[in-house]
């Protein structure tokens, strides 16, 4: 049975529910007294100082900063949580012997994780110790596309929100028993196959203010689906375009971006998928080394100093220089096209843009050695390139009538960067070349947590997480769980990162 939102599971003892509670005050008093100490400098936060505004809460998505891949359902990459406080750091794996790109955690404080087996690739559910890690269940899923098994979300009631390889919605509930084992169980499916023609899959979905979800697949195909009425409605976007990342929703419509163009939807009065605007990009000539398709490689995200959804940005293919493009939400009118990336020479970025107020900071995967590209992405031009990295913060003009670049530097980070509103500093791993000073990567590359200060570009602080292969972060989305701790899904399991 599900759990009412925001209380611990039926059964539950008592140390599990208030122990994230309790760490949670304590890394934010030990916040609190570095700041007073000047141990941990606030730094410059977004947007010229002001406090950023994020997208708000969607009230059928889990706690923001760690409901979905992206922190909230606009996809801003942002958490109201801080890192890890002031003192030394420790790092450790938990093996999973699978990538684990979604690390999600519910208010119940129990990180929930979708990884991919190395071997047999079959989708895995994760329910995780929130105190060492450790996999307390798990539950297989119907094997899809490569991309069925990235995108979820938490809602409400802390349940997974995914699509299988049966085409099927499920919503993915956790609870302990009697005996004090931990069990994942379905709590609810719907098929969705009416909507999916035979060999299509959902890429990414999201939940609406309404408690519907959205969902788009593979062969472009946009649909809203009640899995509490039964009913599924969705339209096909125009022959060629496909979707190669997830969506995003806000209470003004539904964002995505296909290999073409940016759109805004909302549902009309029968509850069919209908266009409010569309935008089309320059998405260059071919796939390039380091992203997953042949056009933009972004999760569309929702940003701006007002509501927090003024605008949608995303980040272009063109063929020598990427951009960064910012609509306005509401018309889809180009408010700037701004060229990023350039210190590094890298033109491309599969990650989504992240976004607090009115600054905008992209990170660059061009040349990134991904070791699976998904199913009709098409061959890269060139074959292979070094990894150059890069990464940008551009801020839209306080007036709303263009963009600047605040800064550009050669970082080499190797998984989607989250921004704290709490710590103000932007969280990620880089990626070090063996020798350095290269940009050549390899088996023994090394990679360390960072800190870095969005005011500035520089890292402030780091930690070396690991060498090799196992500590892969393969661009993957971290997060900041309640009690401080970073955690980040790797090839081969998820890395934790914590104060002593």
């Amino acid at each position: 049975m599900p759990h009412a939102p925001h209380s611990p599971a039926p059964g539950s003892p008592a140390r599990p529910g208030p122990l994230p509670r309790r760490r949670a005050l304590l890394s934010a008093l030990v916040c609190v007294l570095a700041l007073s100490l000047g141990a941990l400098p606030a730094g410059a936060a977004p947007s010229g100082g002001e406090r950023p505004t994020v997208p708000p809460h969607n009230p059928y998505a889990g706690p923001d900063g760690t409901a979905t891949m992206h922190g909230d359902t606009g996809s801003s990459d942002t958490t109201p949580l801080a890192g890890p406080g002031a003192g030394a750091l420790d790092s450790s794996r938990t093996g999973l012997g699978s990538a684990c790109p979604t690390v999600l955690v519910g208010s119940d404080g129990y990180p929930v994780t979708l990884c991919t087996p190395i071997l047999g690739q079959v989708p895995t559910v994760h329910l995780l110790d929130p105190e060492d890690g450790r996999s307390l269940a798990t539950l297989r899923l119907t094997k899809g596309s490569l991309l069925g098994g990235v995108y979820a979300y938490l809602d409400h009631r802390d349940r997974l929100v995914v699509a299988d390889g049966s085409r099927d919605l499920l919503r993915v509930g956790h609870r302990q028993k009697a005996s004090g084992e931990w069990e994942l169980a379905i709590e609810r499916r719907l098929s969705l196959a009416s909507a999916l023609p035979e060999g299509d899959a959902v890429t990414g979905l999201s939940p609406d203010w309404r408690g519907r979800v959205w969902f788009a697949t593979g062969g472009g195909v946009v649909g809203v689906a009640d899995d509490r009425t039964g009913r599924v409605r969705s339209r096909q976007l125009p022959a060629g375009e496909r979707i190669a990342n997830s969506i995003s929703t806000a209470p003004e419509g539904t964002a995505v971006t296909t290999t073409h163009a940016t759109y805004l939807l909302t549902a009309g009065a029968g509850g069919r998928p209908e266009v409010v605007w569309r935008r089309a990009y320059d998405r260059g000539q071919a796939r390039k080394p380091g992203m997953l398709s042949h056009g933009s490689g972004s999760t569309p995200t929702f940003l701006g100093p007002g509501s927090g959804t003024d605008y949608l940005a995303i980040v272009d293919n063109a063929d020598t220089t990427v951009h960064l493009k910012v609509y306005r939400t509401g018309t889809g009118e180009q408010v700037c096209s701004v060229p990023v990336l350039r210190a590094a020479g890298g033109p491309g970025s599969e990650n989504s843009p992240v976004a607090a107020g009115r600054s905008v900071f992209v990170a660059g995967t061009y040349g990134y050695p991904y070791p699976a590209v998904p199913e009709g992405a098409g061959e890269a031009v060139p074959a292979t390139a070094d990894f150059a990295g890069g990464l940008t913060r551009v801020d839209v003009r306080p007036d709303g009538t263009g963009c600047e670049q605040v800064w550009d530097t050669t970082l080499r980070s190797a998984a989607v960067p989250k921004l704290s509103t709490a710590d103000h500093r932007l969280h990620t791993v880089l990626r070090d070349p063996l020798i350095p000073g290269t940009k050549g990567t390899g088996l023994l590359d090394r990679y360390r947590y960072a800190q870095i200060d969005p005011g500035t570009g520089r890292v402030t602080r780091s930690r070396p997480i690991g060498r090799g292969f196992p500590y892969d972060t393969l661009q993957m989305a971290g997060t900041l769980a309640p009690d401080g701790s970073y955690l980040q899904g790797s090839v081969t399991g998820v890395v934790r990162i914590s104060a002593r």
